[in-house]
């Protein structure tokens, strides 16, 4: 089987963090976000993995190189000339996803969830259509495109942005199944698999979606990349994981925490709930970390205290700091003594030794 994984450009909805490095290697949950992606659709059976991307292809070369060996698949970057949307990656990529008559599966890289692909496949094998999009559930569809469905049926009927009355409660999850005859529909421009693709499948009978259960996030900026952490860790804490608890450190405060273990915690430290601790962290007594990310290589203070805030490589966090409110801090960044950071986006190798006391942007 084949994949193809939609990457994009220059991430930036998760500056500063992608000004480092591209979005797909920001670790999330202490691996790259697209390791997730690579890891599940290997264990579906897929052999040929295609990326689509439109910036910095080079940098991602050397890391998936080590996965293609350890996974047993092979990754191939198709390179955009110019961005071209949803839909016209995969006509871009057409010689890979054609090469036999097996469907291929689609995904944005922002995406975390429990990837249903071997049922997802399962599935769509049984319909017969030519396309299986994954949908999830959400409590409020009015801010949404939702999925309408034939009566009793999985087939789609049509879609409804943003609807006014209740039409249904499914959205697009970004997670797809096609045939390679959907590659005929889709023309090598800039093109929206969602607004031209799709409804051109519907139209045919042959579209139908597939609920997914469980969790479901875009992780692809930083509120909502906090959300999927939480989100996340408890998954993993219903699978009996590599998660810590307070019986296996005294630091830990409320579960649901996820430590590397070169990490370097005091004992009287308060971490958690929800927190995760990259390679290499120290994090000093009387630290108080909740709701947060800490990547490789970062240092909290004593008595520092971080919550629902993402700390980037190599940053400081000084004694009796105060980091919250959905602040990021880029690769390299001190925030001095004493000091207080209000949902601050800090970019990186800045020193930062005056308050930040509303949301704002450190250039």
């Amino acid at each position: 089987m084949k994949g193809l994984i939609l990457v994009g450009g220059y991430g930036t909805r998760l500056r500063p963090l992608t000004l480092t490095i591209p979005k797909p290697l920001v670790e999330f949950g202490n691996k790259p976000m697209i390791l997730h992606q690579v890891e599940s659709l290997a264990a579906a059976g897929v052999k040929d993995i295609v990326l689509a991307v439109n910036y910095r292809p080079e940098v991602m070369v050397a890391t998936l190189k080590q996965y293609e060996e350890k996974y047993g698949v092979n990754i191939t970057f198709s390179v955009e000339t110019e961005p071209l949307g949803t839909a016209g990656p995969l006509k871009l990529a057409e010689d890979i996803l054609t090469k036999d008559n097996s469907p291929f599966f689609v995904l944005n890289s922002d995406i975390i969830c429990d990837y249903p692909f071997a049922e997802l496949a399962k599935f769509h094998k049984a319909h017969g259509g030519e396309g299986t999009i994954v949908a999830t559930k959400v409590e409020e569809p009015s801010k949404y495109g939702v999925i309408v469905h034939k009566s009793g049926s999985s087939q789609i009927d049509r879609f409804v942005e943003k609807p006014v009355e209740f039409v249904g409660n499914r959205i697009n999850a970004g997670i797809y199944i096609l045939n390679p005859s959907v590659i005929d529909l889709i023309d090598l421009r800039p093109t929206s698999i969602e607004k031209e693709t799709f409804p051109q499948l519907s139209a045919k009978g042959t579209l139908h979606s597939f609920d997914l259960e469980g969790y479901w996030m875009d992780v692809g900026q930083p509120k909502d990349f906090l959300s999927g952490t939480c989100l996340y860790l408890t998954s993993l804490a219903k699978k009996n994981s590599e998660l810590l608890s307070a019986s296996d450190k005294p630091y830990v405060h409320g579960g649901n925490v996820l430590v590397d273990p070169t990490a370097d915690i005091s004992p009287d430290a308060k971490i958690g709930p929800n927190v995760v601790i990259g390679p290499n962290v120290t994090v000093g007594a009387g630290a108080r970390l909740s709701r947060c990310v800490v990547l490789s290589n970062s240092v909290i203070k004593p008595h520092a205290h971080v919550k629902n805030s993402i700390i980037g490589w190599n940053s400081k966090v000084g004694k009796w700091a105060r980091v919250e409110n959905v602040s990021v801090l880029g690769d390299d960044v001190e925030v001095k003594d004493e000091i207080y950071v209000n949902g601050g986006r800090i970019l990186p190798h800045k020193t930062i030794a005056g308050n930040i006391e509303k949301p704002e942007i450190i250039m």
